[in-house]
């Protein structure tokens, strides 16, 4: 009986009956009943008509530590209650610890973390819509601290793919998270110059060929880090562009008093207003490389202010204090 894959299996064939579209000329003359799901997905990429997504695989933490890679990252993410930092809760966390090396390299996959924990509130029903979390699952549950500071001690990077939005939330559940360098996977890497259309993991992951189950804390986990691995078109992997950007030390300029006539052209240069929350200046802001803070200067004197007799305020960030509250 001649058969057809099942694009989302692994390695067993269908009935062709199941599918009523012709096979194209590529792979036409090919025996299908010979074809894994995995050789037949491949022989369809071949075609040049098809984009296969593969699921994710979630390799098991390694035995030991490999030589040549002497750091350990740890991506994290979080499951909340909602979007403000000092009002919701974190639900899930989730943790990946893995090997890399100074150059950027990634080795193996060391450590996973996952808890639930339950609000003093019920969930709303739009966060059960998105992660998928009800309140029965978190019933009870708390995250074990003492586990959760051996997890992250050795530590000397943390990431996360909206590193603003997890980092309070984090540091509220412990205040080791305080204390750690932290890289965002979204705001420091071109993601554009590589050749992806979006920075949302979701599209990231599927640019990436692959898919995997979304909006719990872990499974995402696992999908950020195997596309900081993966080199796309040859060029260094992304997560050594994110190590060398973590390096950096950055500045925050505020643009206070800035008139309000010029504020199309402020967000146009990717200034964003701080509404004056946590005791920051409400203005506009953005953040510049060190060695751009003069550059920013002579733009802001040219282009908004229109002299030189301002007084701008500043804040040197480096990873351990970029992205806080």
């Amino acid at each position: 009986m001649n058969a057809q894959l099942d694009m989302f299996g692994t390695g067993e064939t269908v009935p062709k009956e199941k599918s009523r579209r012709r096979p194209t000329s590529a792979i036409a003359a090919v025996d299908v009943t010979m074809l894994t799901h995995v050789e037949m997905a491949d022989a369809l990429e071949a075609t040049g008509d098809y984009r296969i997504l593969r699921r994710l695989a979630k390799p098991a933490p390694a035995n030991q530590l490999a030589p040549g890679f002497g750091r350990i990252g740890v991506v994290v993410d979080t499951e909340t209650t909602g979007l403000k930092q000092a009002e919701d809760e974190v639900i899930e966390l989730g943790a990946v610890a893995f090997q890399y090396s100074d150059d950027g390299r990634v080795g193996d996959i060391i450590g996973v973390f996952g808890a639930f924990q339950a609000p003093s509130k019920p969930i709303p029903p739009e966060i059960t819509r998105l992660t998928g979390i009800m309140d029965e699952m978190v019933r009870g549950q708390s995250i074990p601290m003492s586990e959760l500071e051996a997890f992250l001690a050795p530590a000397d990077l943390i990431i996360a793919h909206n590193a603003a939005f997890d980092r309070p939330f984090c540091e509220r559940l412990n205040p080791l998270f305080a204390d750690k360098a932290w890289a965002c996977s979204n705001n420091e890497i071109d993601w554009r110059a590589r050749g992806f259309e979006g920075t949302k993991l979701g599209y990231l992951m599927n640019q990436s060929g692959l898919f995997h189950d979304g909006h719990r804390a872990v499974d995402d986990c696992f999908a950020l880090l195997e596309v900081l691995r993966q080199p796309k078109g040859g060029e260094r992997a992304p997560f050594a562009e994110l190590l060398e950007s973590s390096r950096l030390e950055r500045v925050r300029v505020w643009a206070e008093y800035s008139p309000f006539d010029k504020k199309d052209v402020l967000k146009a240069r990717g200034y964003k207003w701080s509404s004056g929350e946590d005791q920051q200046p409400k203005a506009w802001w953005t953040e510049v490389d060190a060695g751009m803070l003069e550059t920013e200067k002579a733009y802001l004197e040219a282009e908004i202010y229109g002299r030189s007799d301002f007084t701008l305020t500043t804040k040197h960030l480096t990873a351990v204090s970029r992205f806080k509250r």
